[in-house]
């Protein structure tokens, strides 16, 4: 009865809204991400930043509006643990050092192979049904992709950049259905603040607070691309990387997944690399020509028939 009620529960399109809208921020704030690390901010501490960051927003905010929701038992603090360190931990660091070492384009469409695992998982390990349809849909999403990052262009690979890339995906898969296992449990907003929480206890030891570059913070940085003419402080782009860049996407995804499965949100979120490109585009002056636009068109027709195997 219980599992039938939560299932009356779900909104689908509710569940998409929140992923699409989630990832298309997480498409903005690598361009954000890009700027910050140009300006000589390393991979390590812009992702101690981003981790440490959300943790203290979402702290603050349960303290204020639901502290009863911070309770946790001790049976879950080690679930916990490993989802701050491979769910939210590494998927944030391992990207970062990708794109310091590939095309942005590259590094997505491998992390994007996530969805594939994820499906894989479902099939074989919690025996779940996966229809012929969503494994298009998969596919379509793939091809998708490559036409977005341009694949063919013979781009020399960096096999440390592509080593750091298949971790993300990895971690990305991880990081969806651990989410998913304890959304039923737990509230997104709880389960993201102990999740950033020990990523943050985790980069604190991987590298130490008091060797952070205070005096770097307060310096302003040129917005690169089209805007290299404006120029903003670091501690505010900081601040976009914290909020809208991890807080609010990552509570959307975890959130949707009490409406689709982990599977469908994985899909989904595949809408990050061609929001990534436009802005890329928009913001930085970096090429989009009609091939990209018909990938972005294919991605979304994916997740459309992803949607439509319910």
């Amino acid at each position: 009865m219980p599992a039938a009620a939560a299932e009356r529960g779900r909104r689908p399109g509710l569940g998409y809204a929140m992923v699409l809208t989630g990832a298309i921020m997480f498409g903005f704030n690598g361009a954000v991400s890009k700027v910050v690390l140009a300006a000589g901010f390393s991979s390590l501490r812009l992702t101690q930043v981003r981790s440490t960051g959300a943790f203290l927003v979402l702290l603050v905010a349960l303290l204020v509006v639901r502290p009863s929701l911070l309770r946790v038992r001790r049976r879950e603090l080690a679930f916990l643990a490993l989802f701050g360190a491979v769910g939210l931990a590494s998927v944030q660091l391992f990207y970062f050092l990708s794109i310091h070492r590939l095309p942005l384009g590259i590094a997505l469409l491998i992390e994007y192979t996530a969805p594939l695992l994820v499906a894989l998982w479902a099939r074989f390990v919690y025996h779940e049904t996966v229809r012929p349809r969503l494994w298009v849909a998969l596919g379509l999403a793939l091809f998708g992709l490559s036409l977005v990052v341009q694949v063919w262009t013979g781009i020399s690979l960096d096999g440390i950049g592509l080593g750091f890339a298949f971790i993300t995906t990895v971690s990305f898969a991880a990081y969806i259905l651990m989410a998913e296992h304890e959304i039923g449990r737990r509230d997104p907003v709880s389960l993201a603040c102990y999740g950033f929480g020990f990523a943050s206890l985790l980069f604190a030891v991987i590298t130490p607070w008091w060797t952070f570059p205070t005096s770097f913070v307060g310096e302003r940085i040129s917005l690169l691309g089209n805007l290299s003419g404006e120029h903003l402080p670091v501690w505010g782009m900081l601040l976009w990387v914290i909020v809208p860049g991890a807080v609010l996407p990552f509570l959307l995804v975890i959130g949707s997944l009490r409406h689709i499965s982990a599977t469908r949100a994985a899909i989904a979120a595949m809408v990050e690399p061609v929001a990534a490109s436009l802005v890329g585009w928009a913001w930085l002056g970096e090429s989009l020509d009609p091939s990209q636009l018909v990938g972005g068109a294919v991605v979304i027709a994916a997740i459309v028939i992803a949607e439509t195997a319910r």
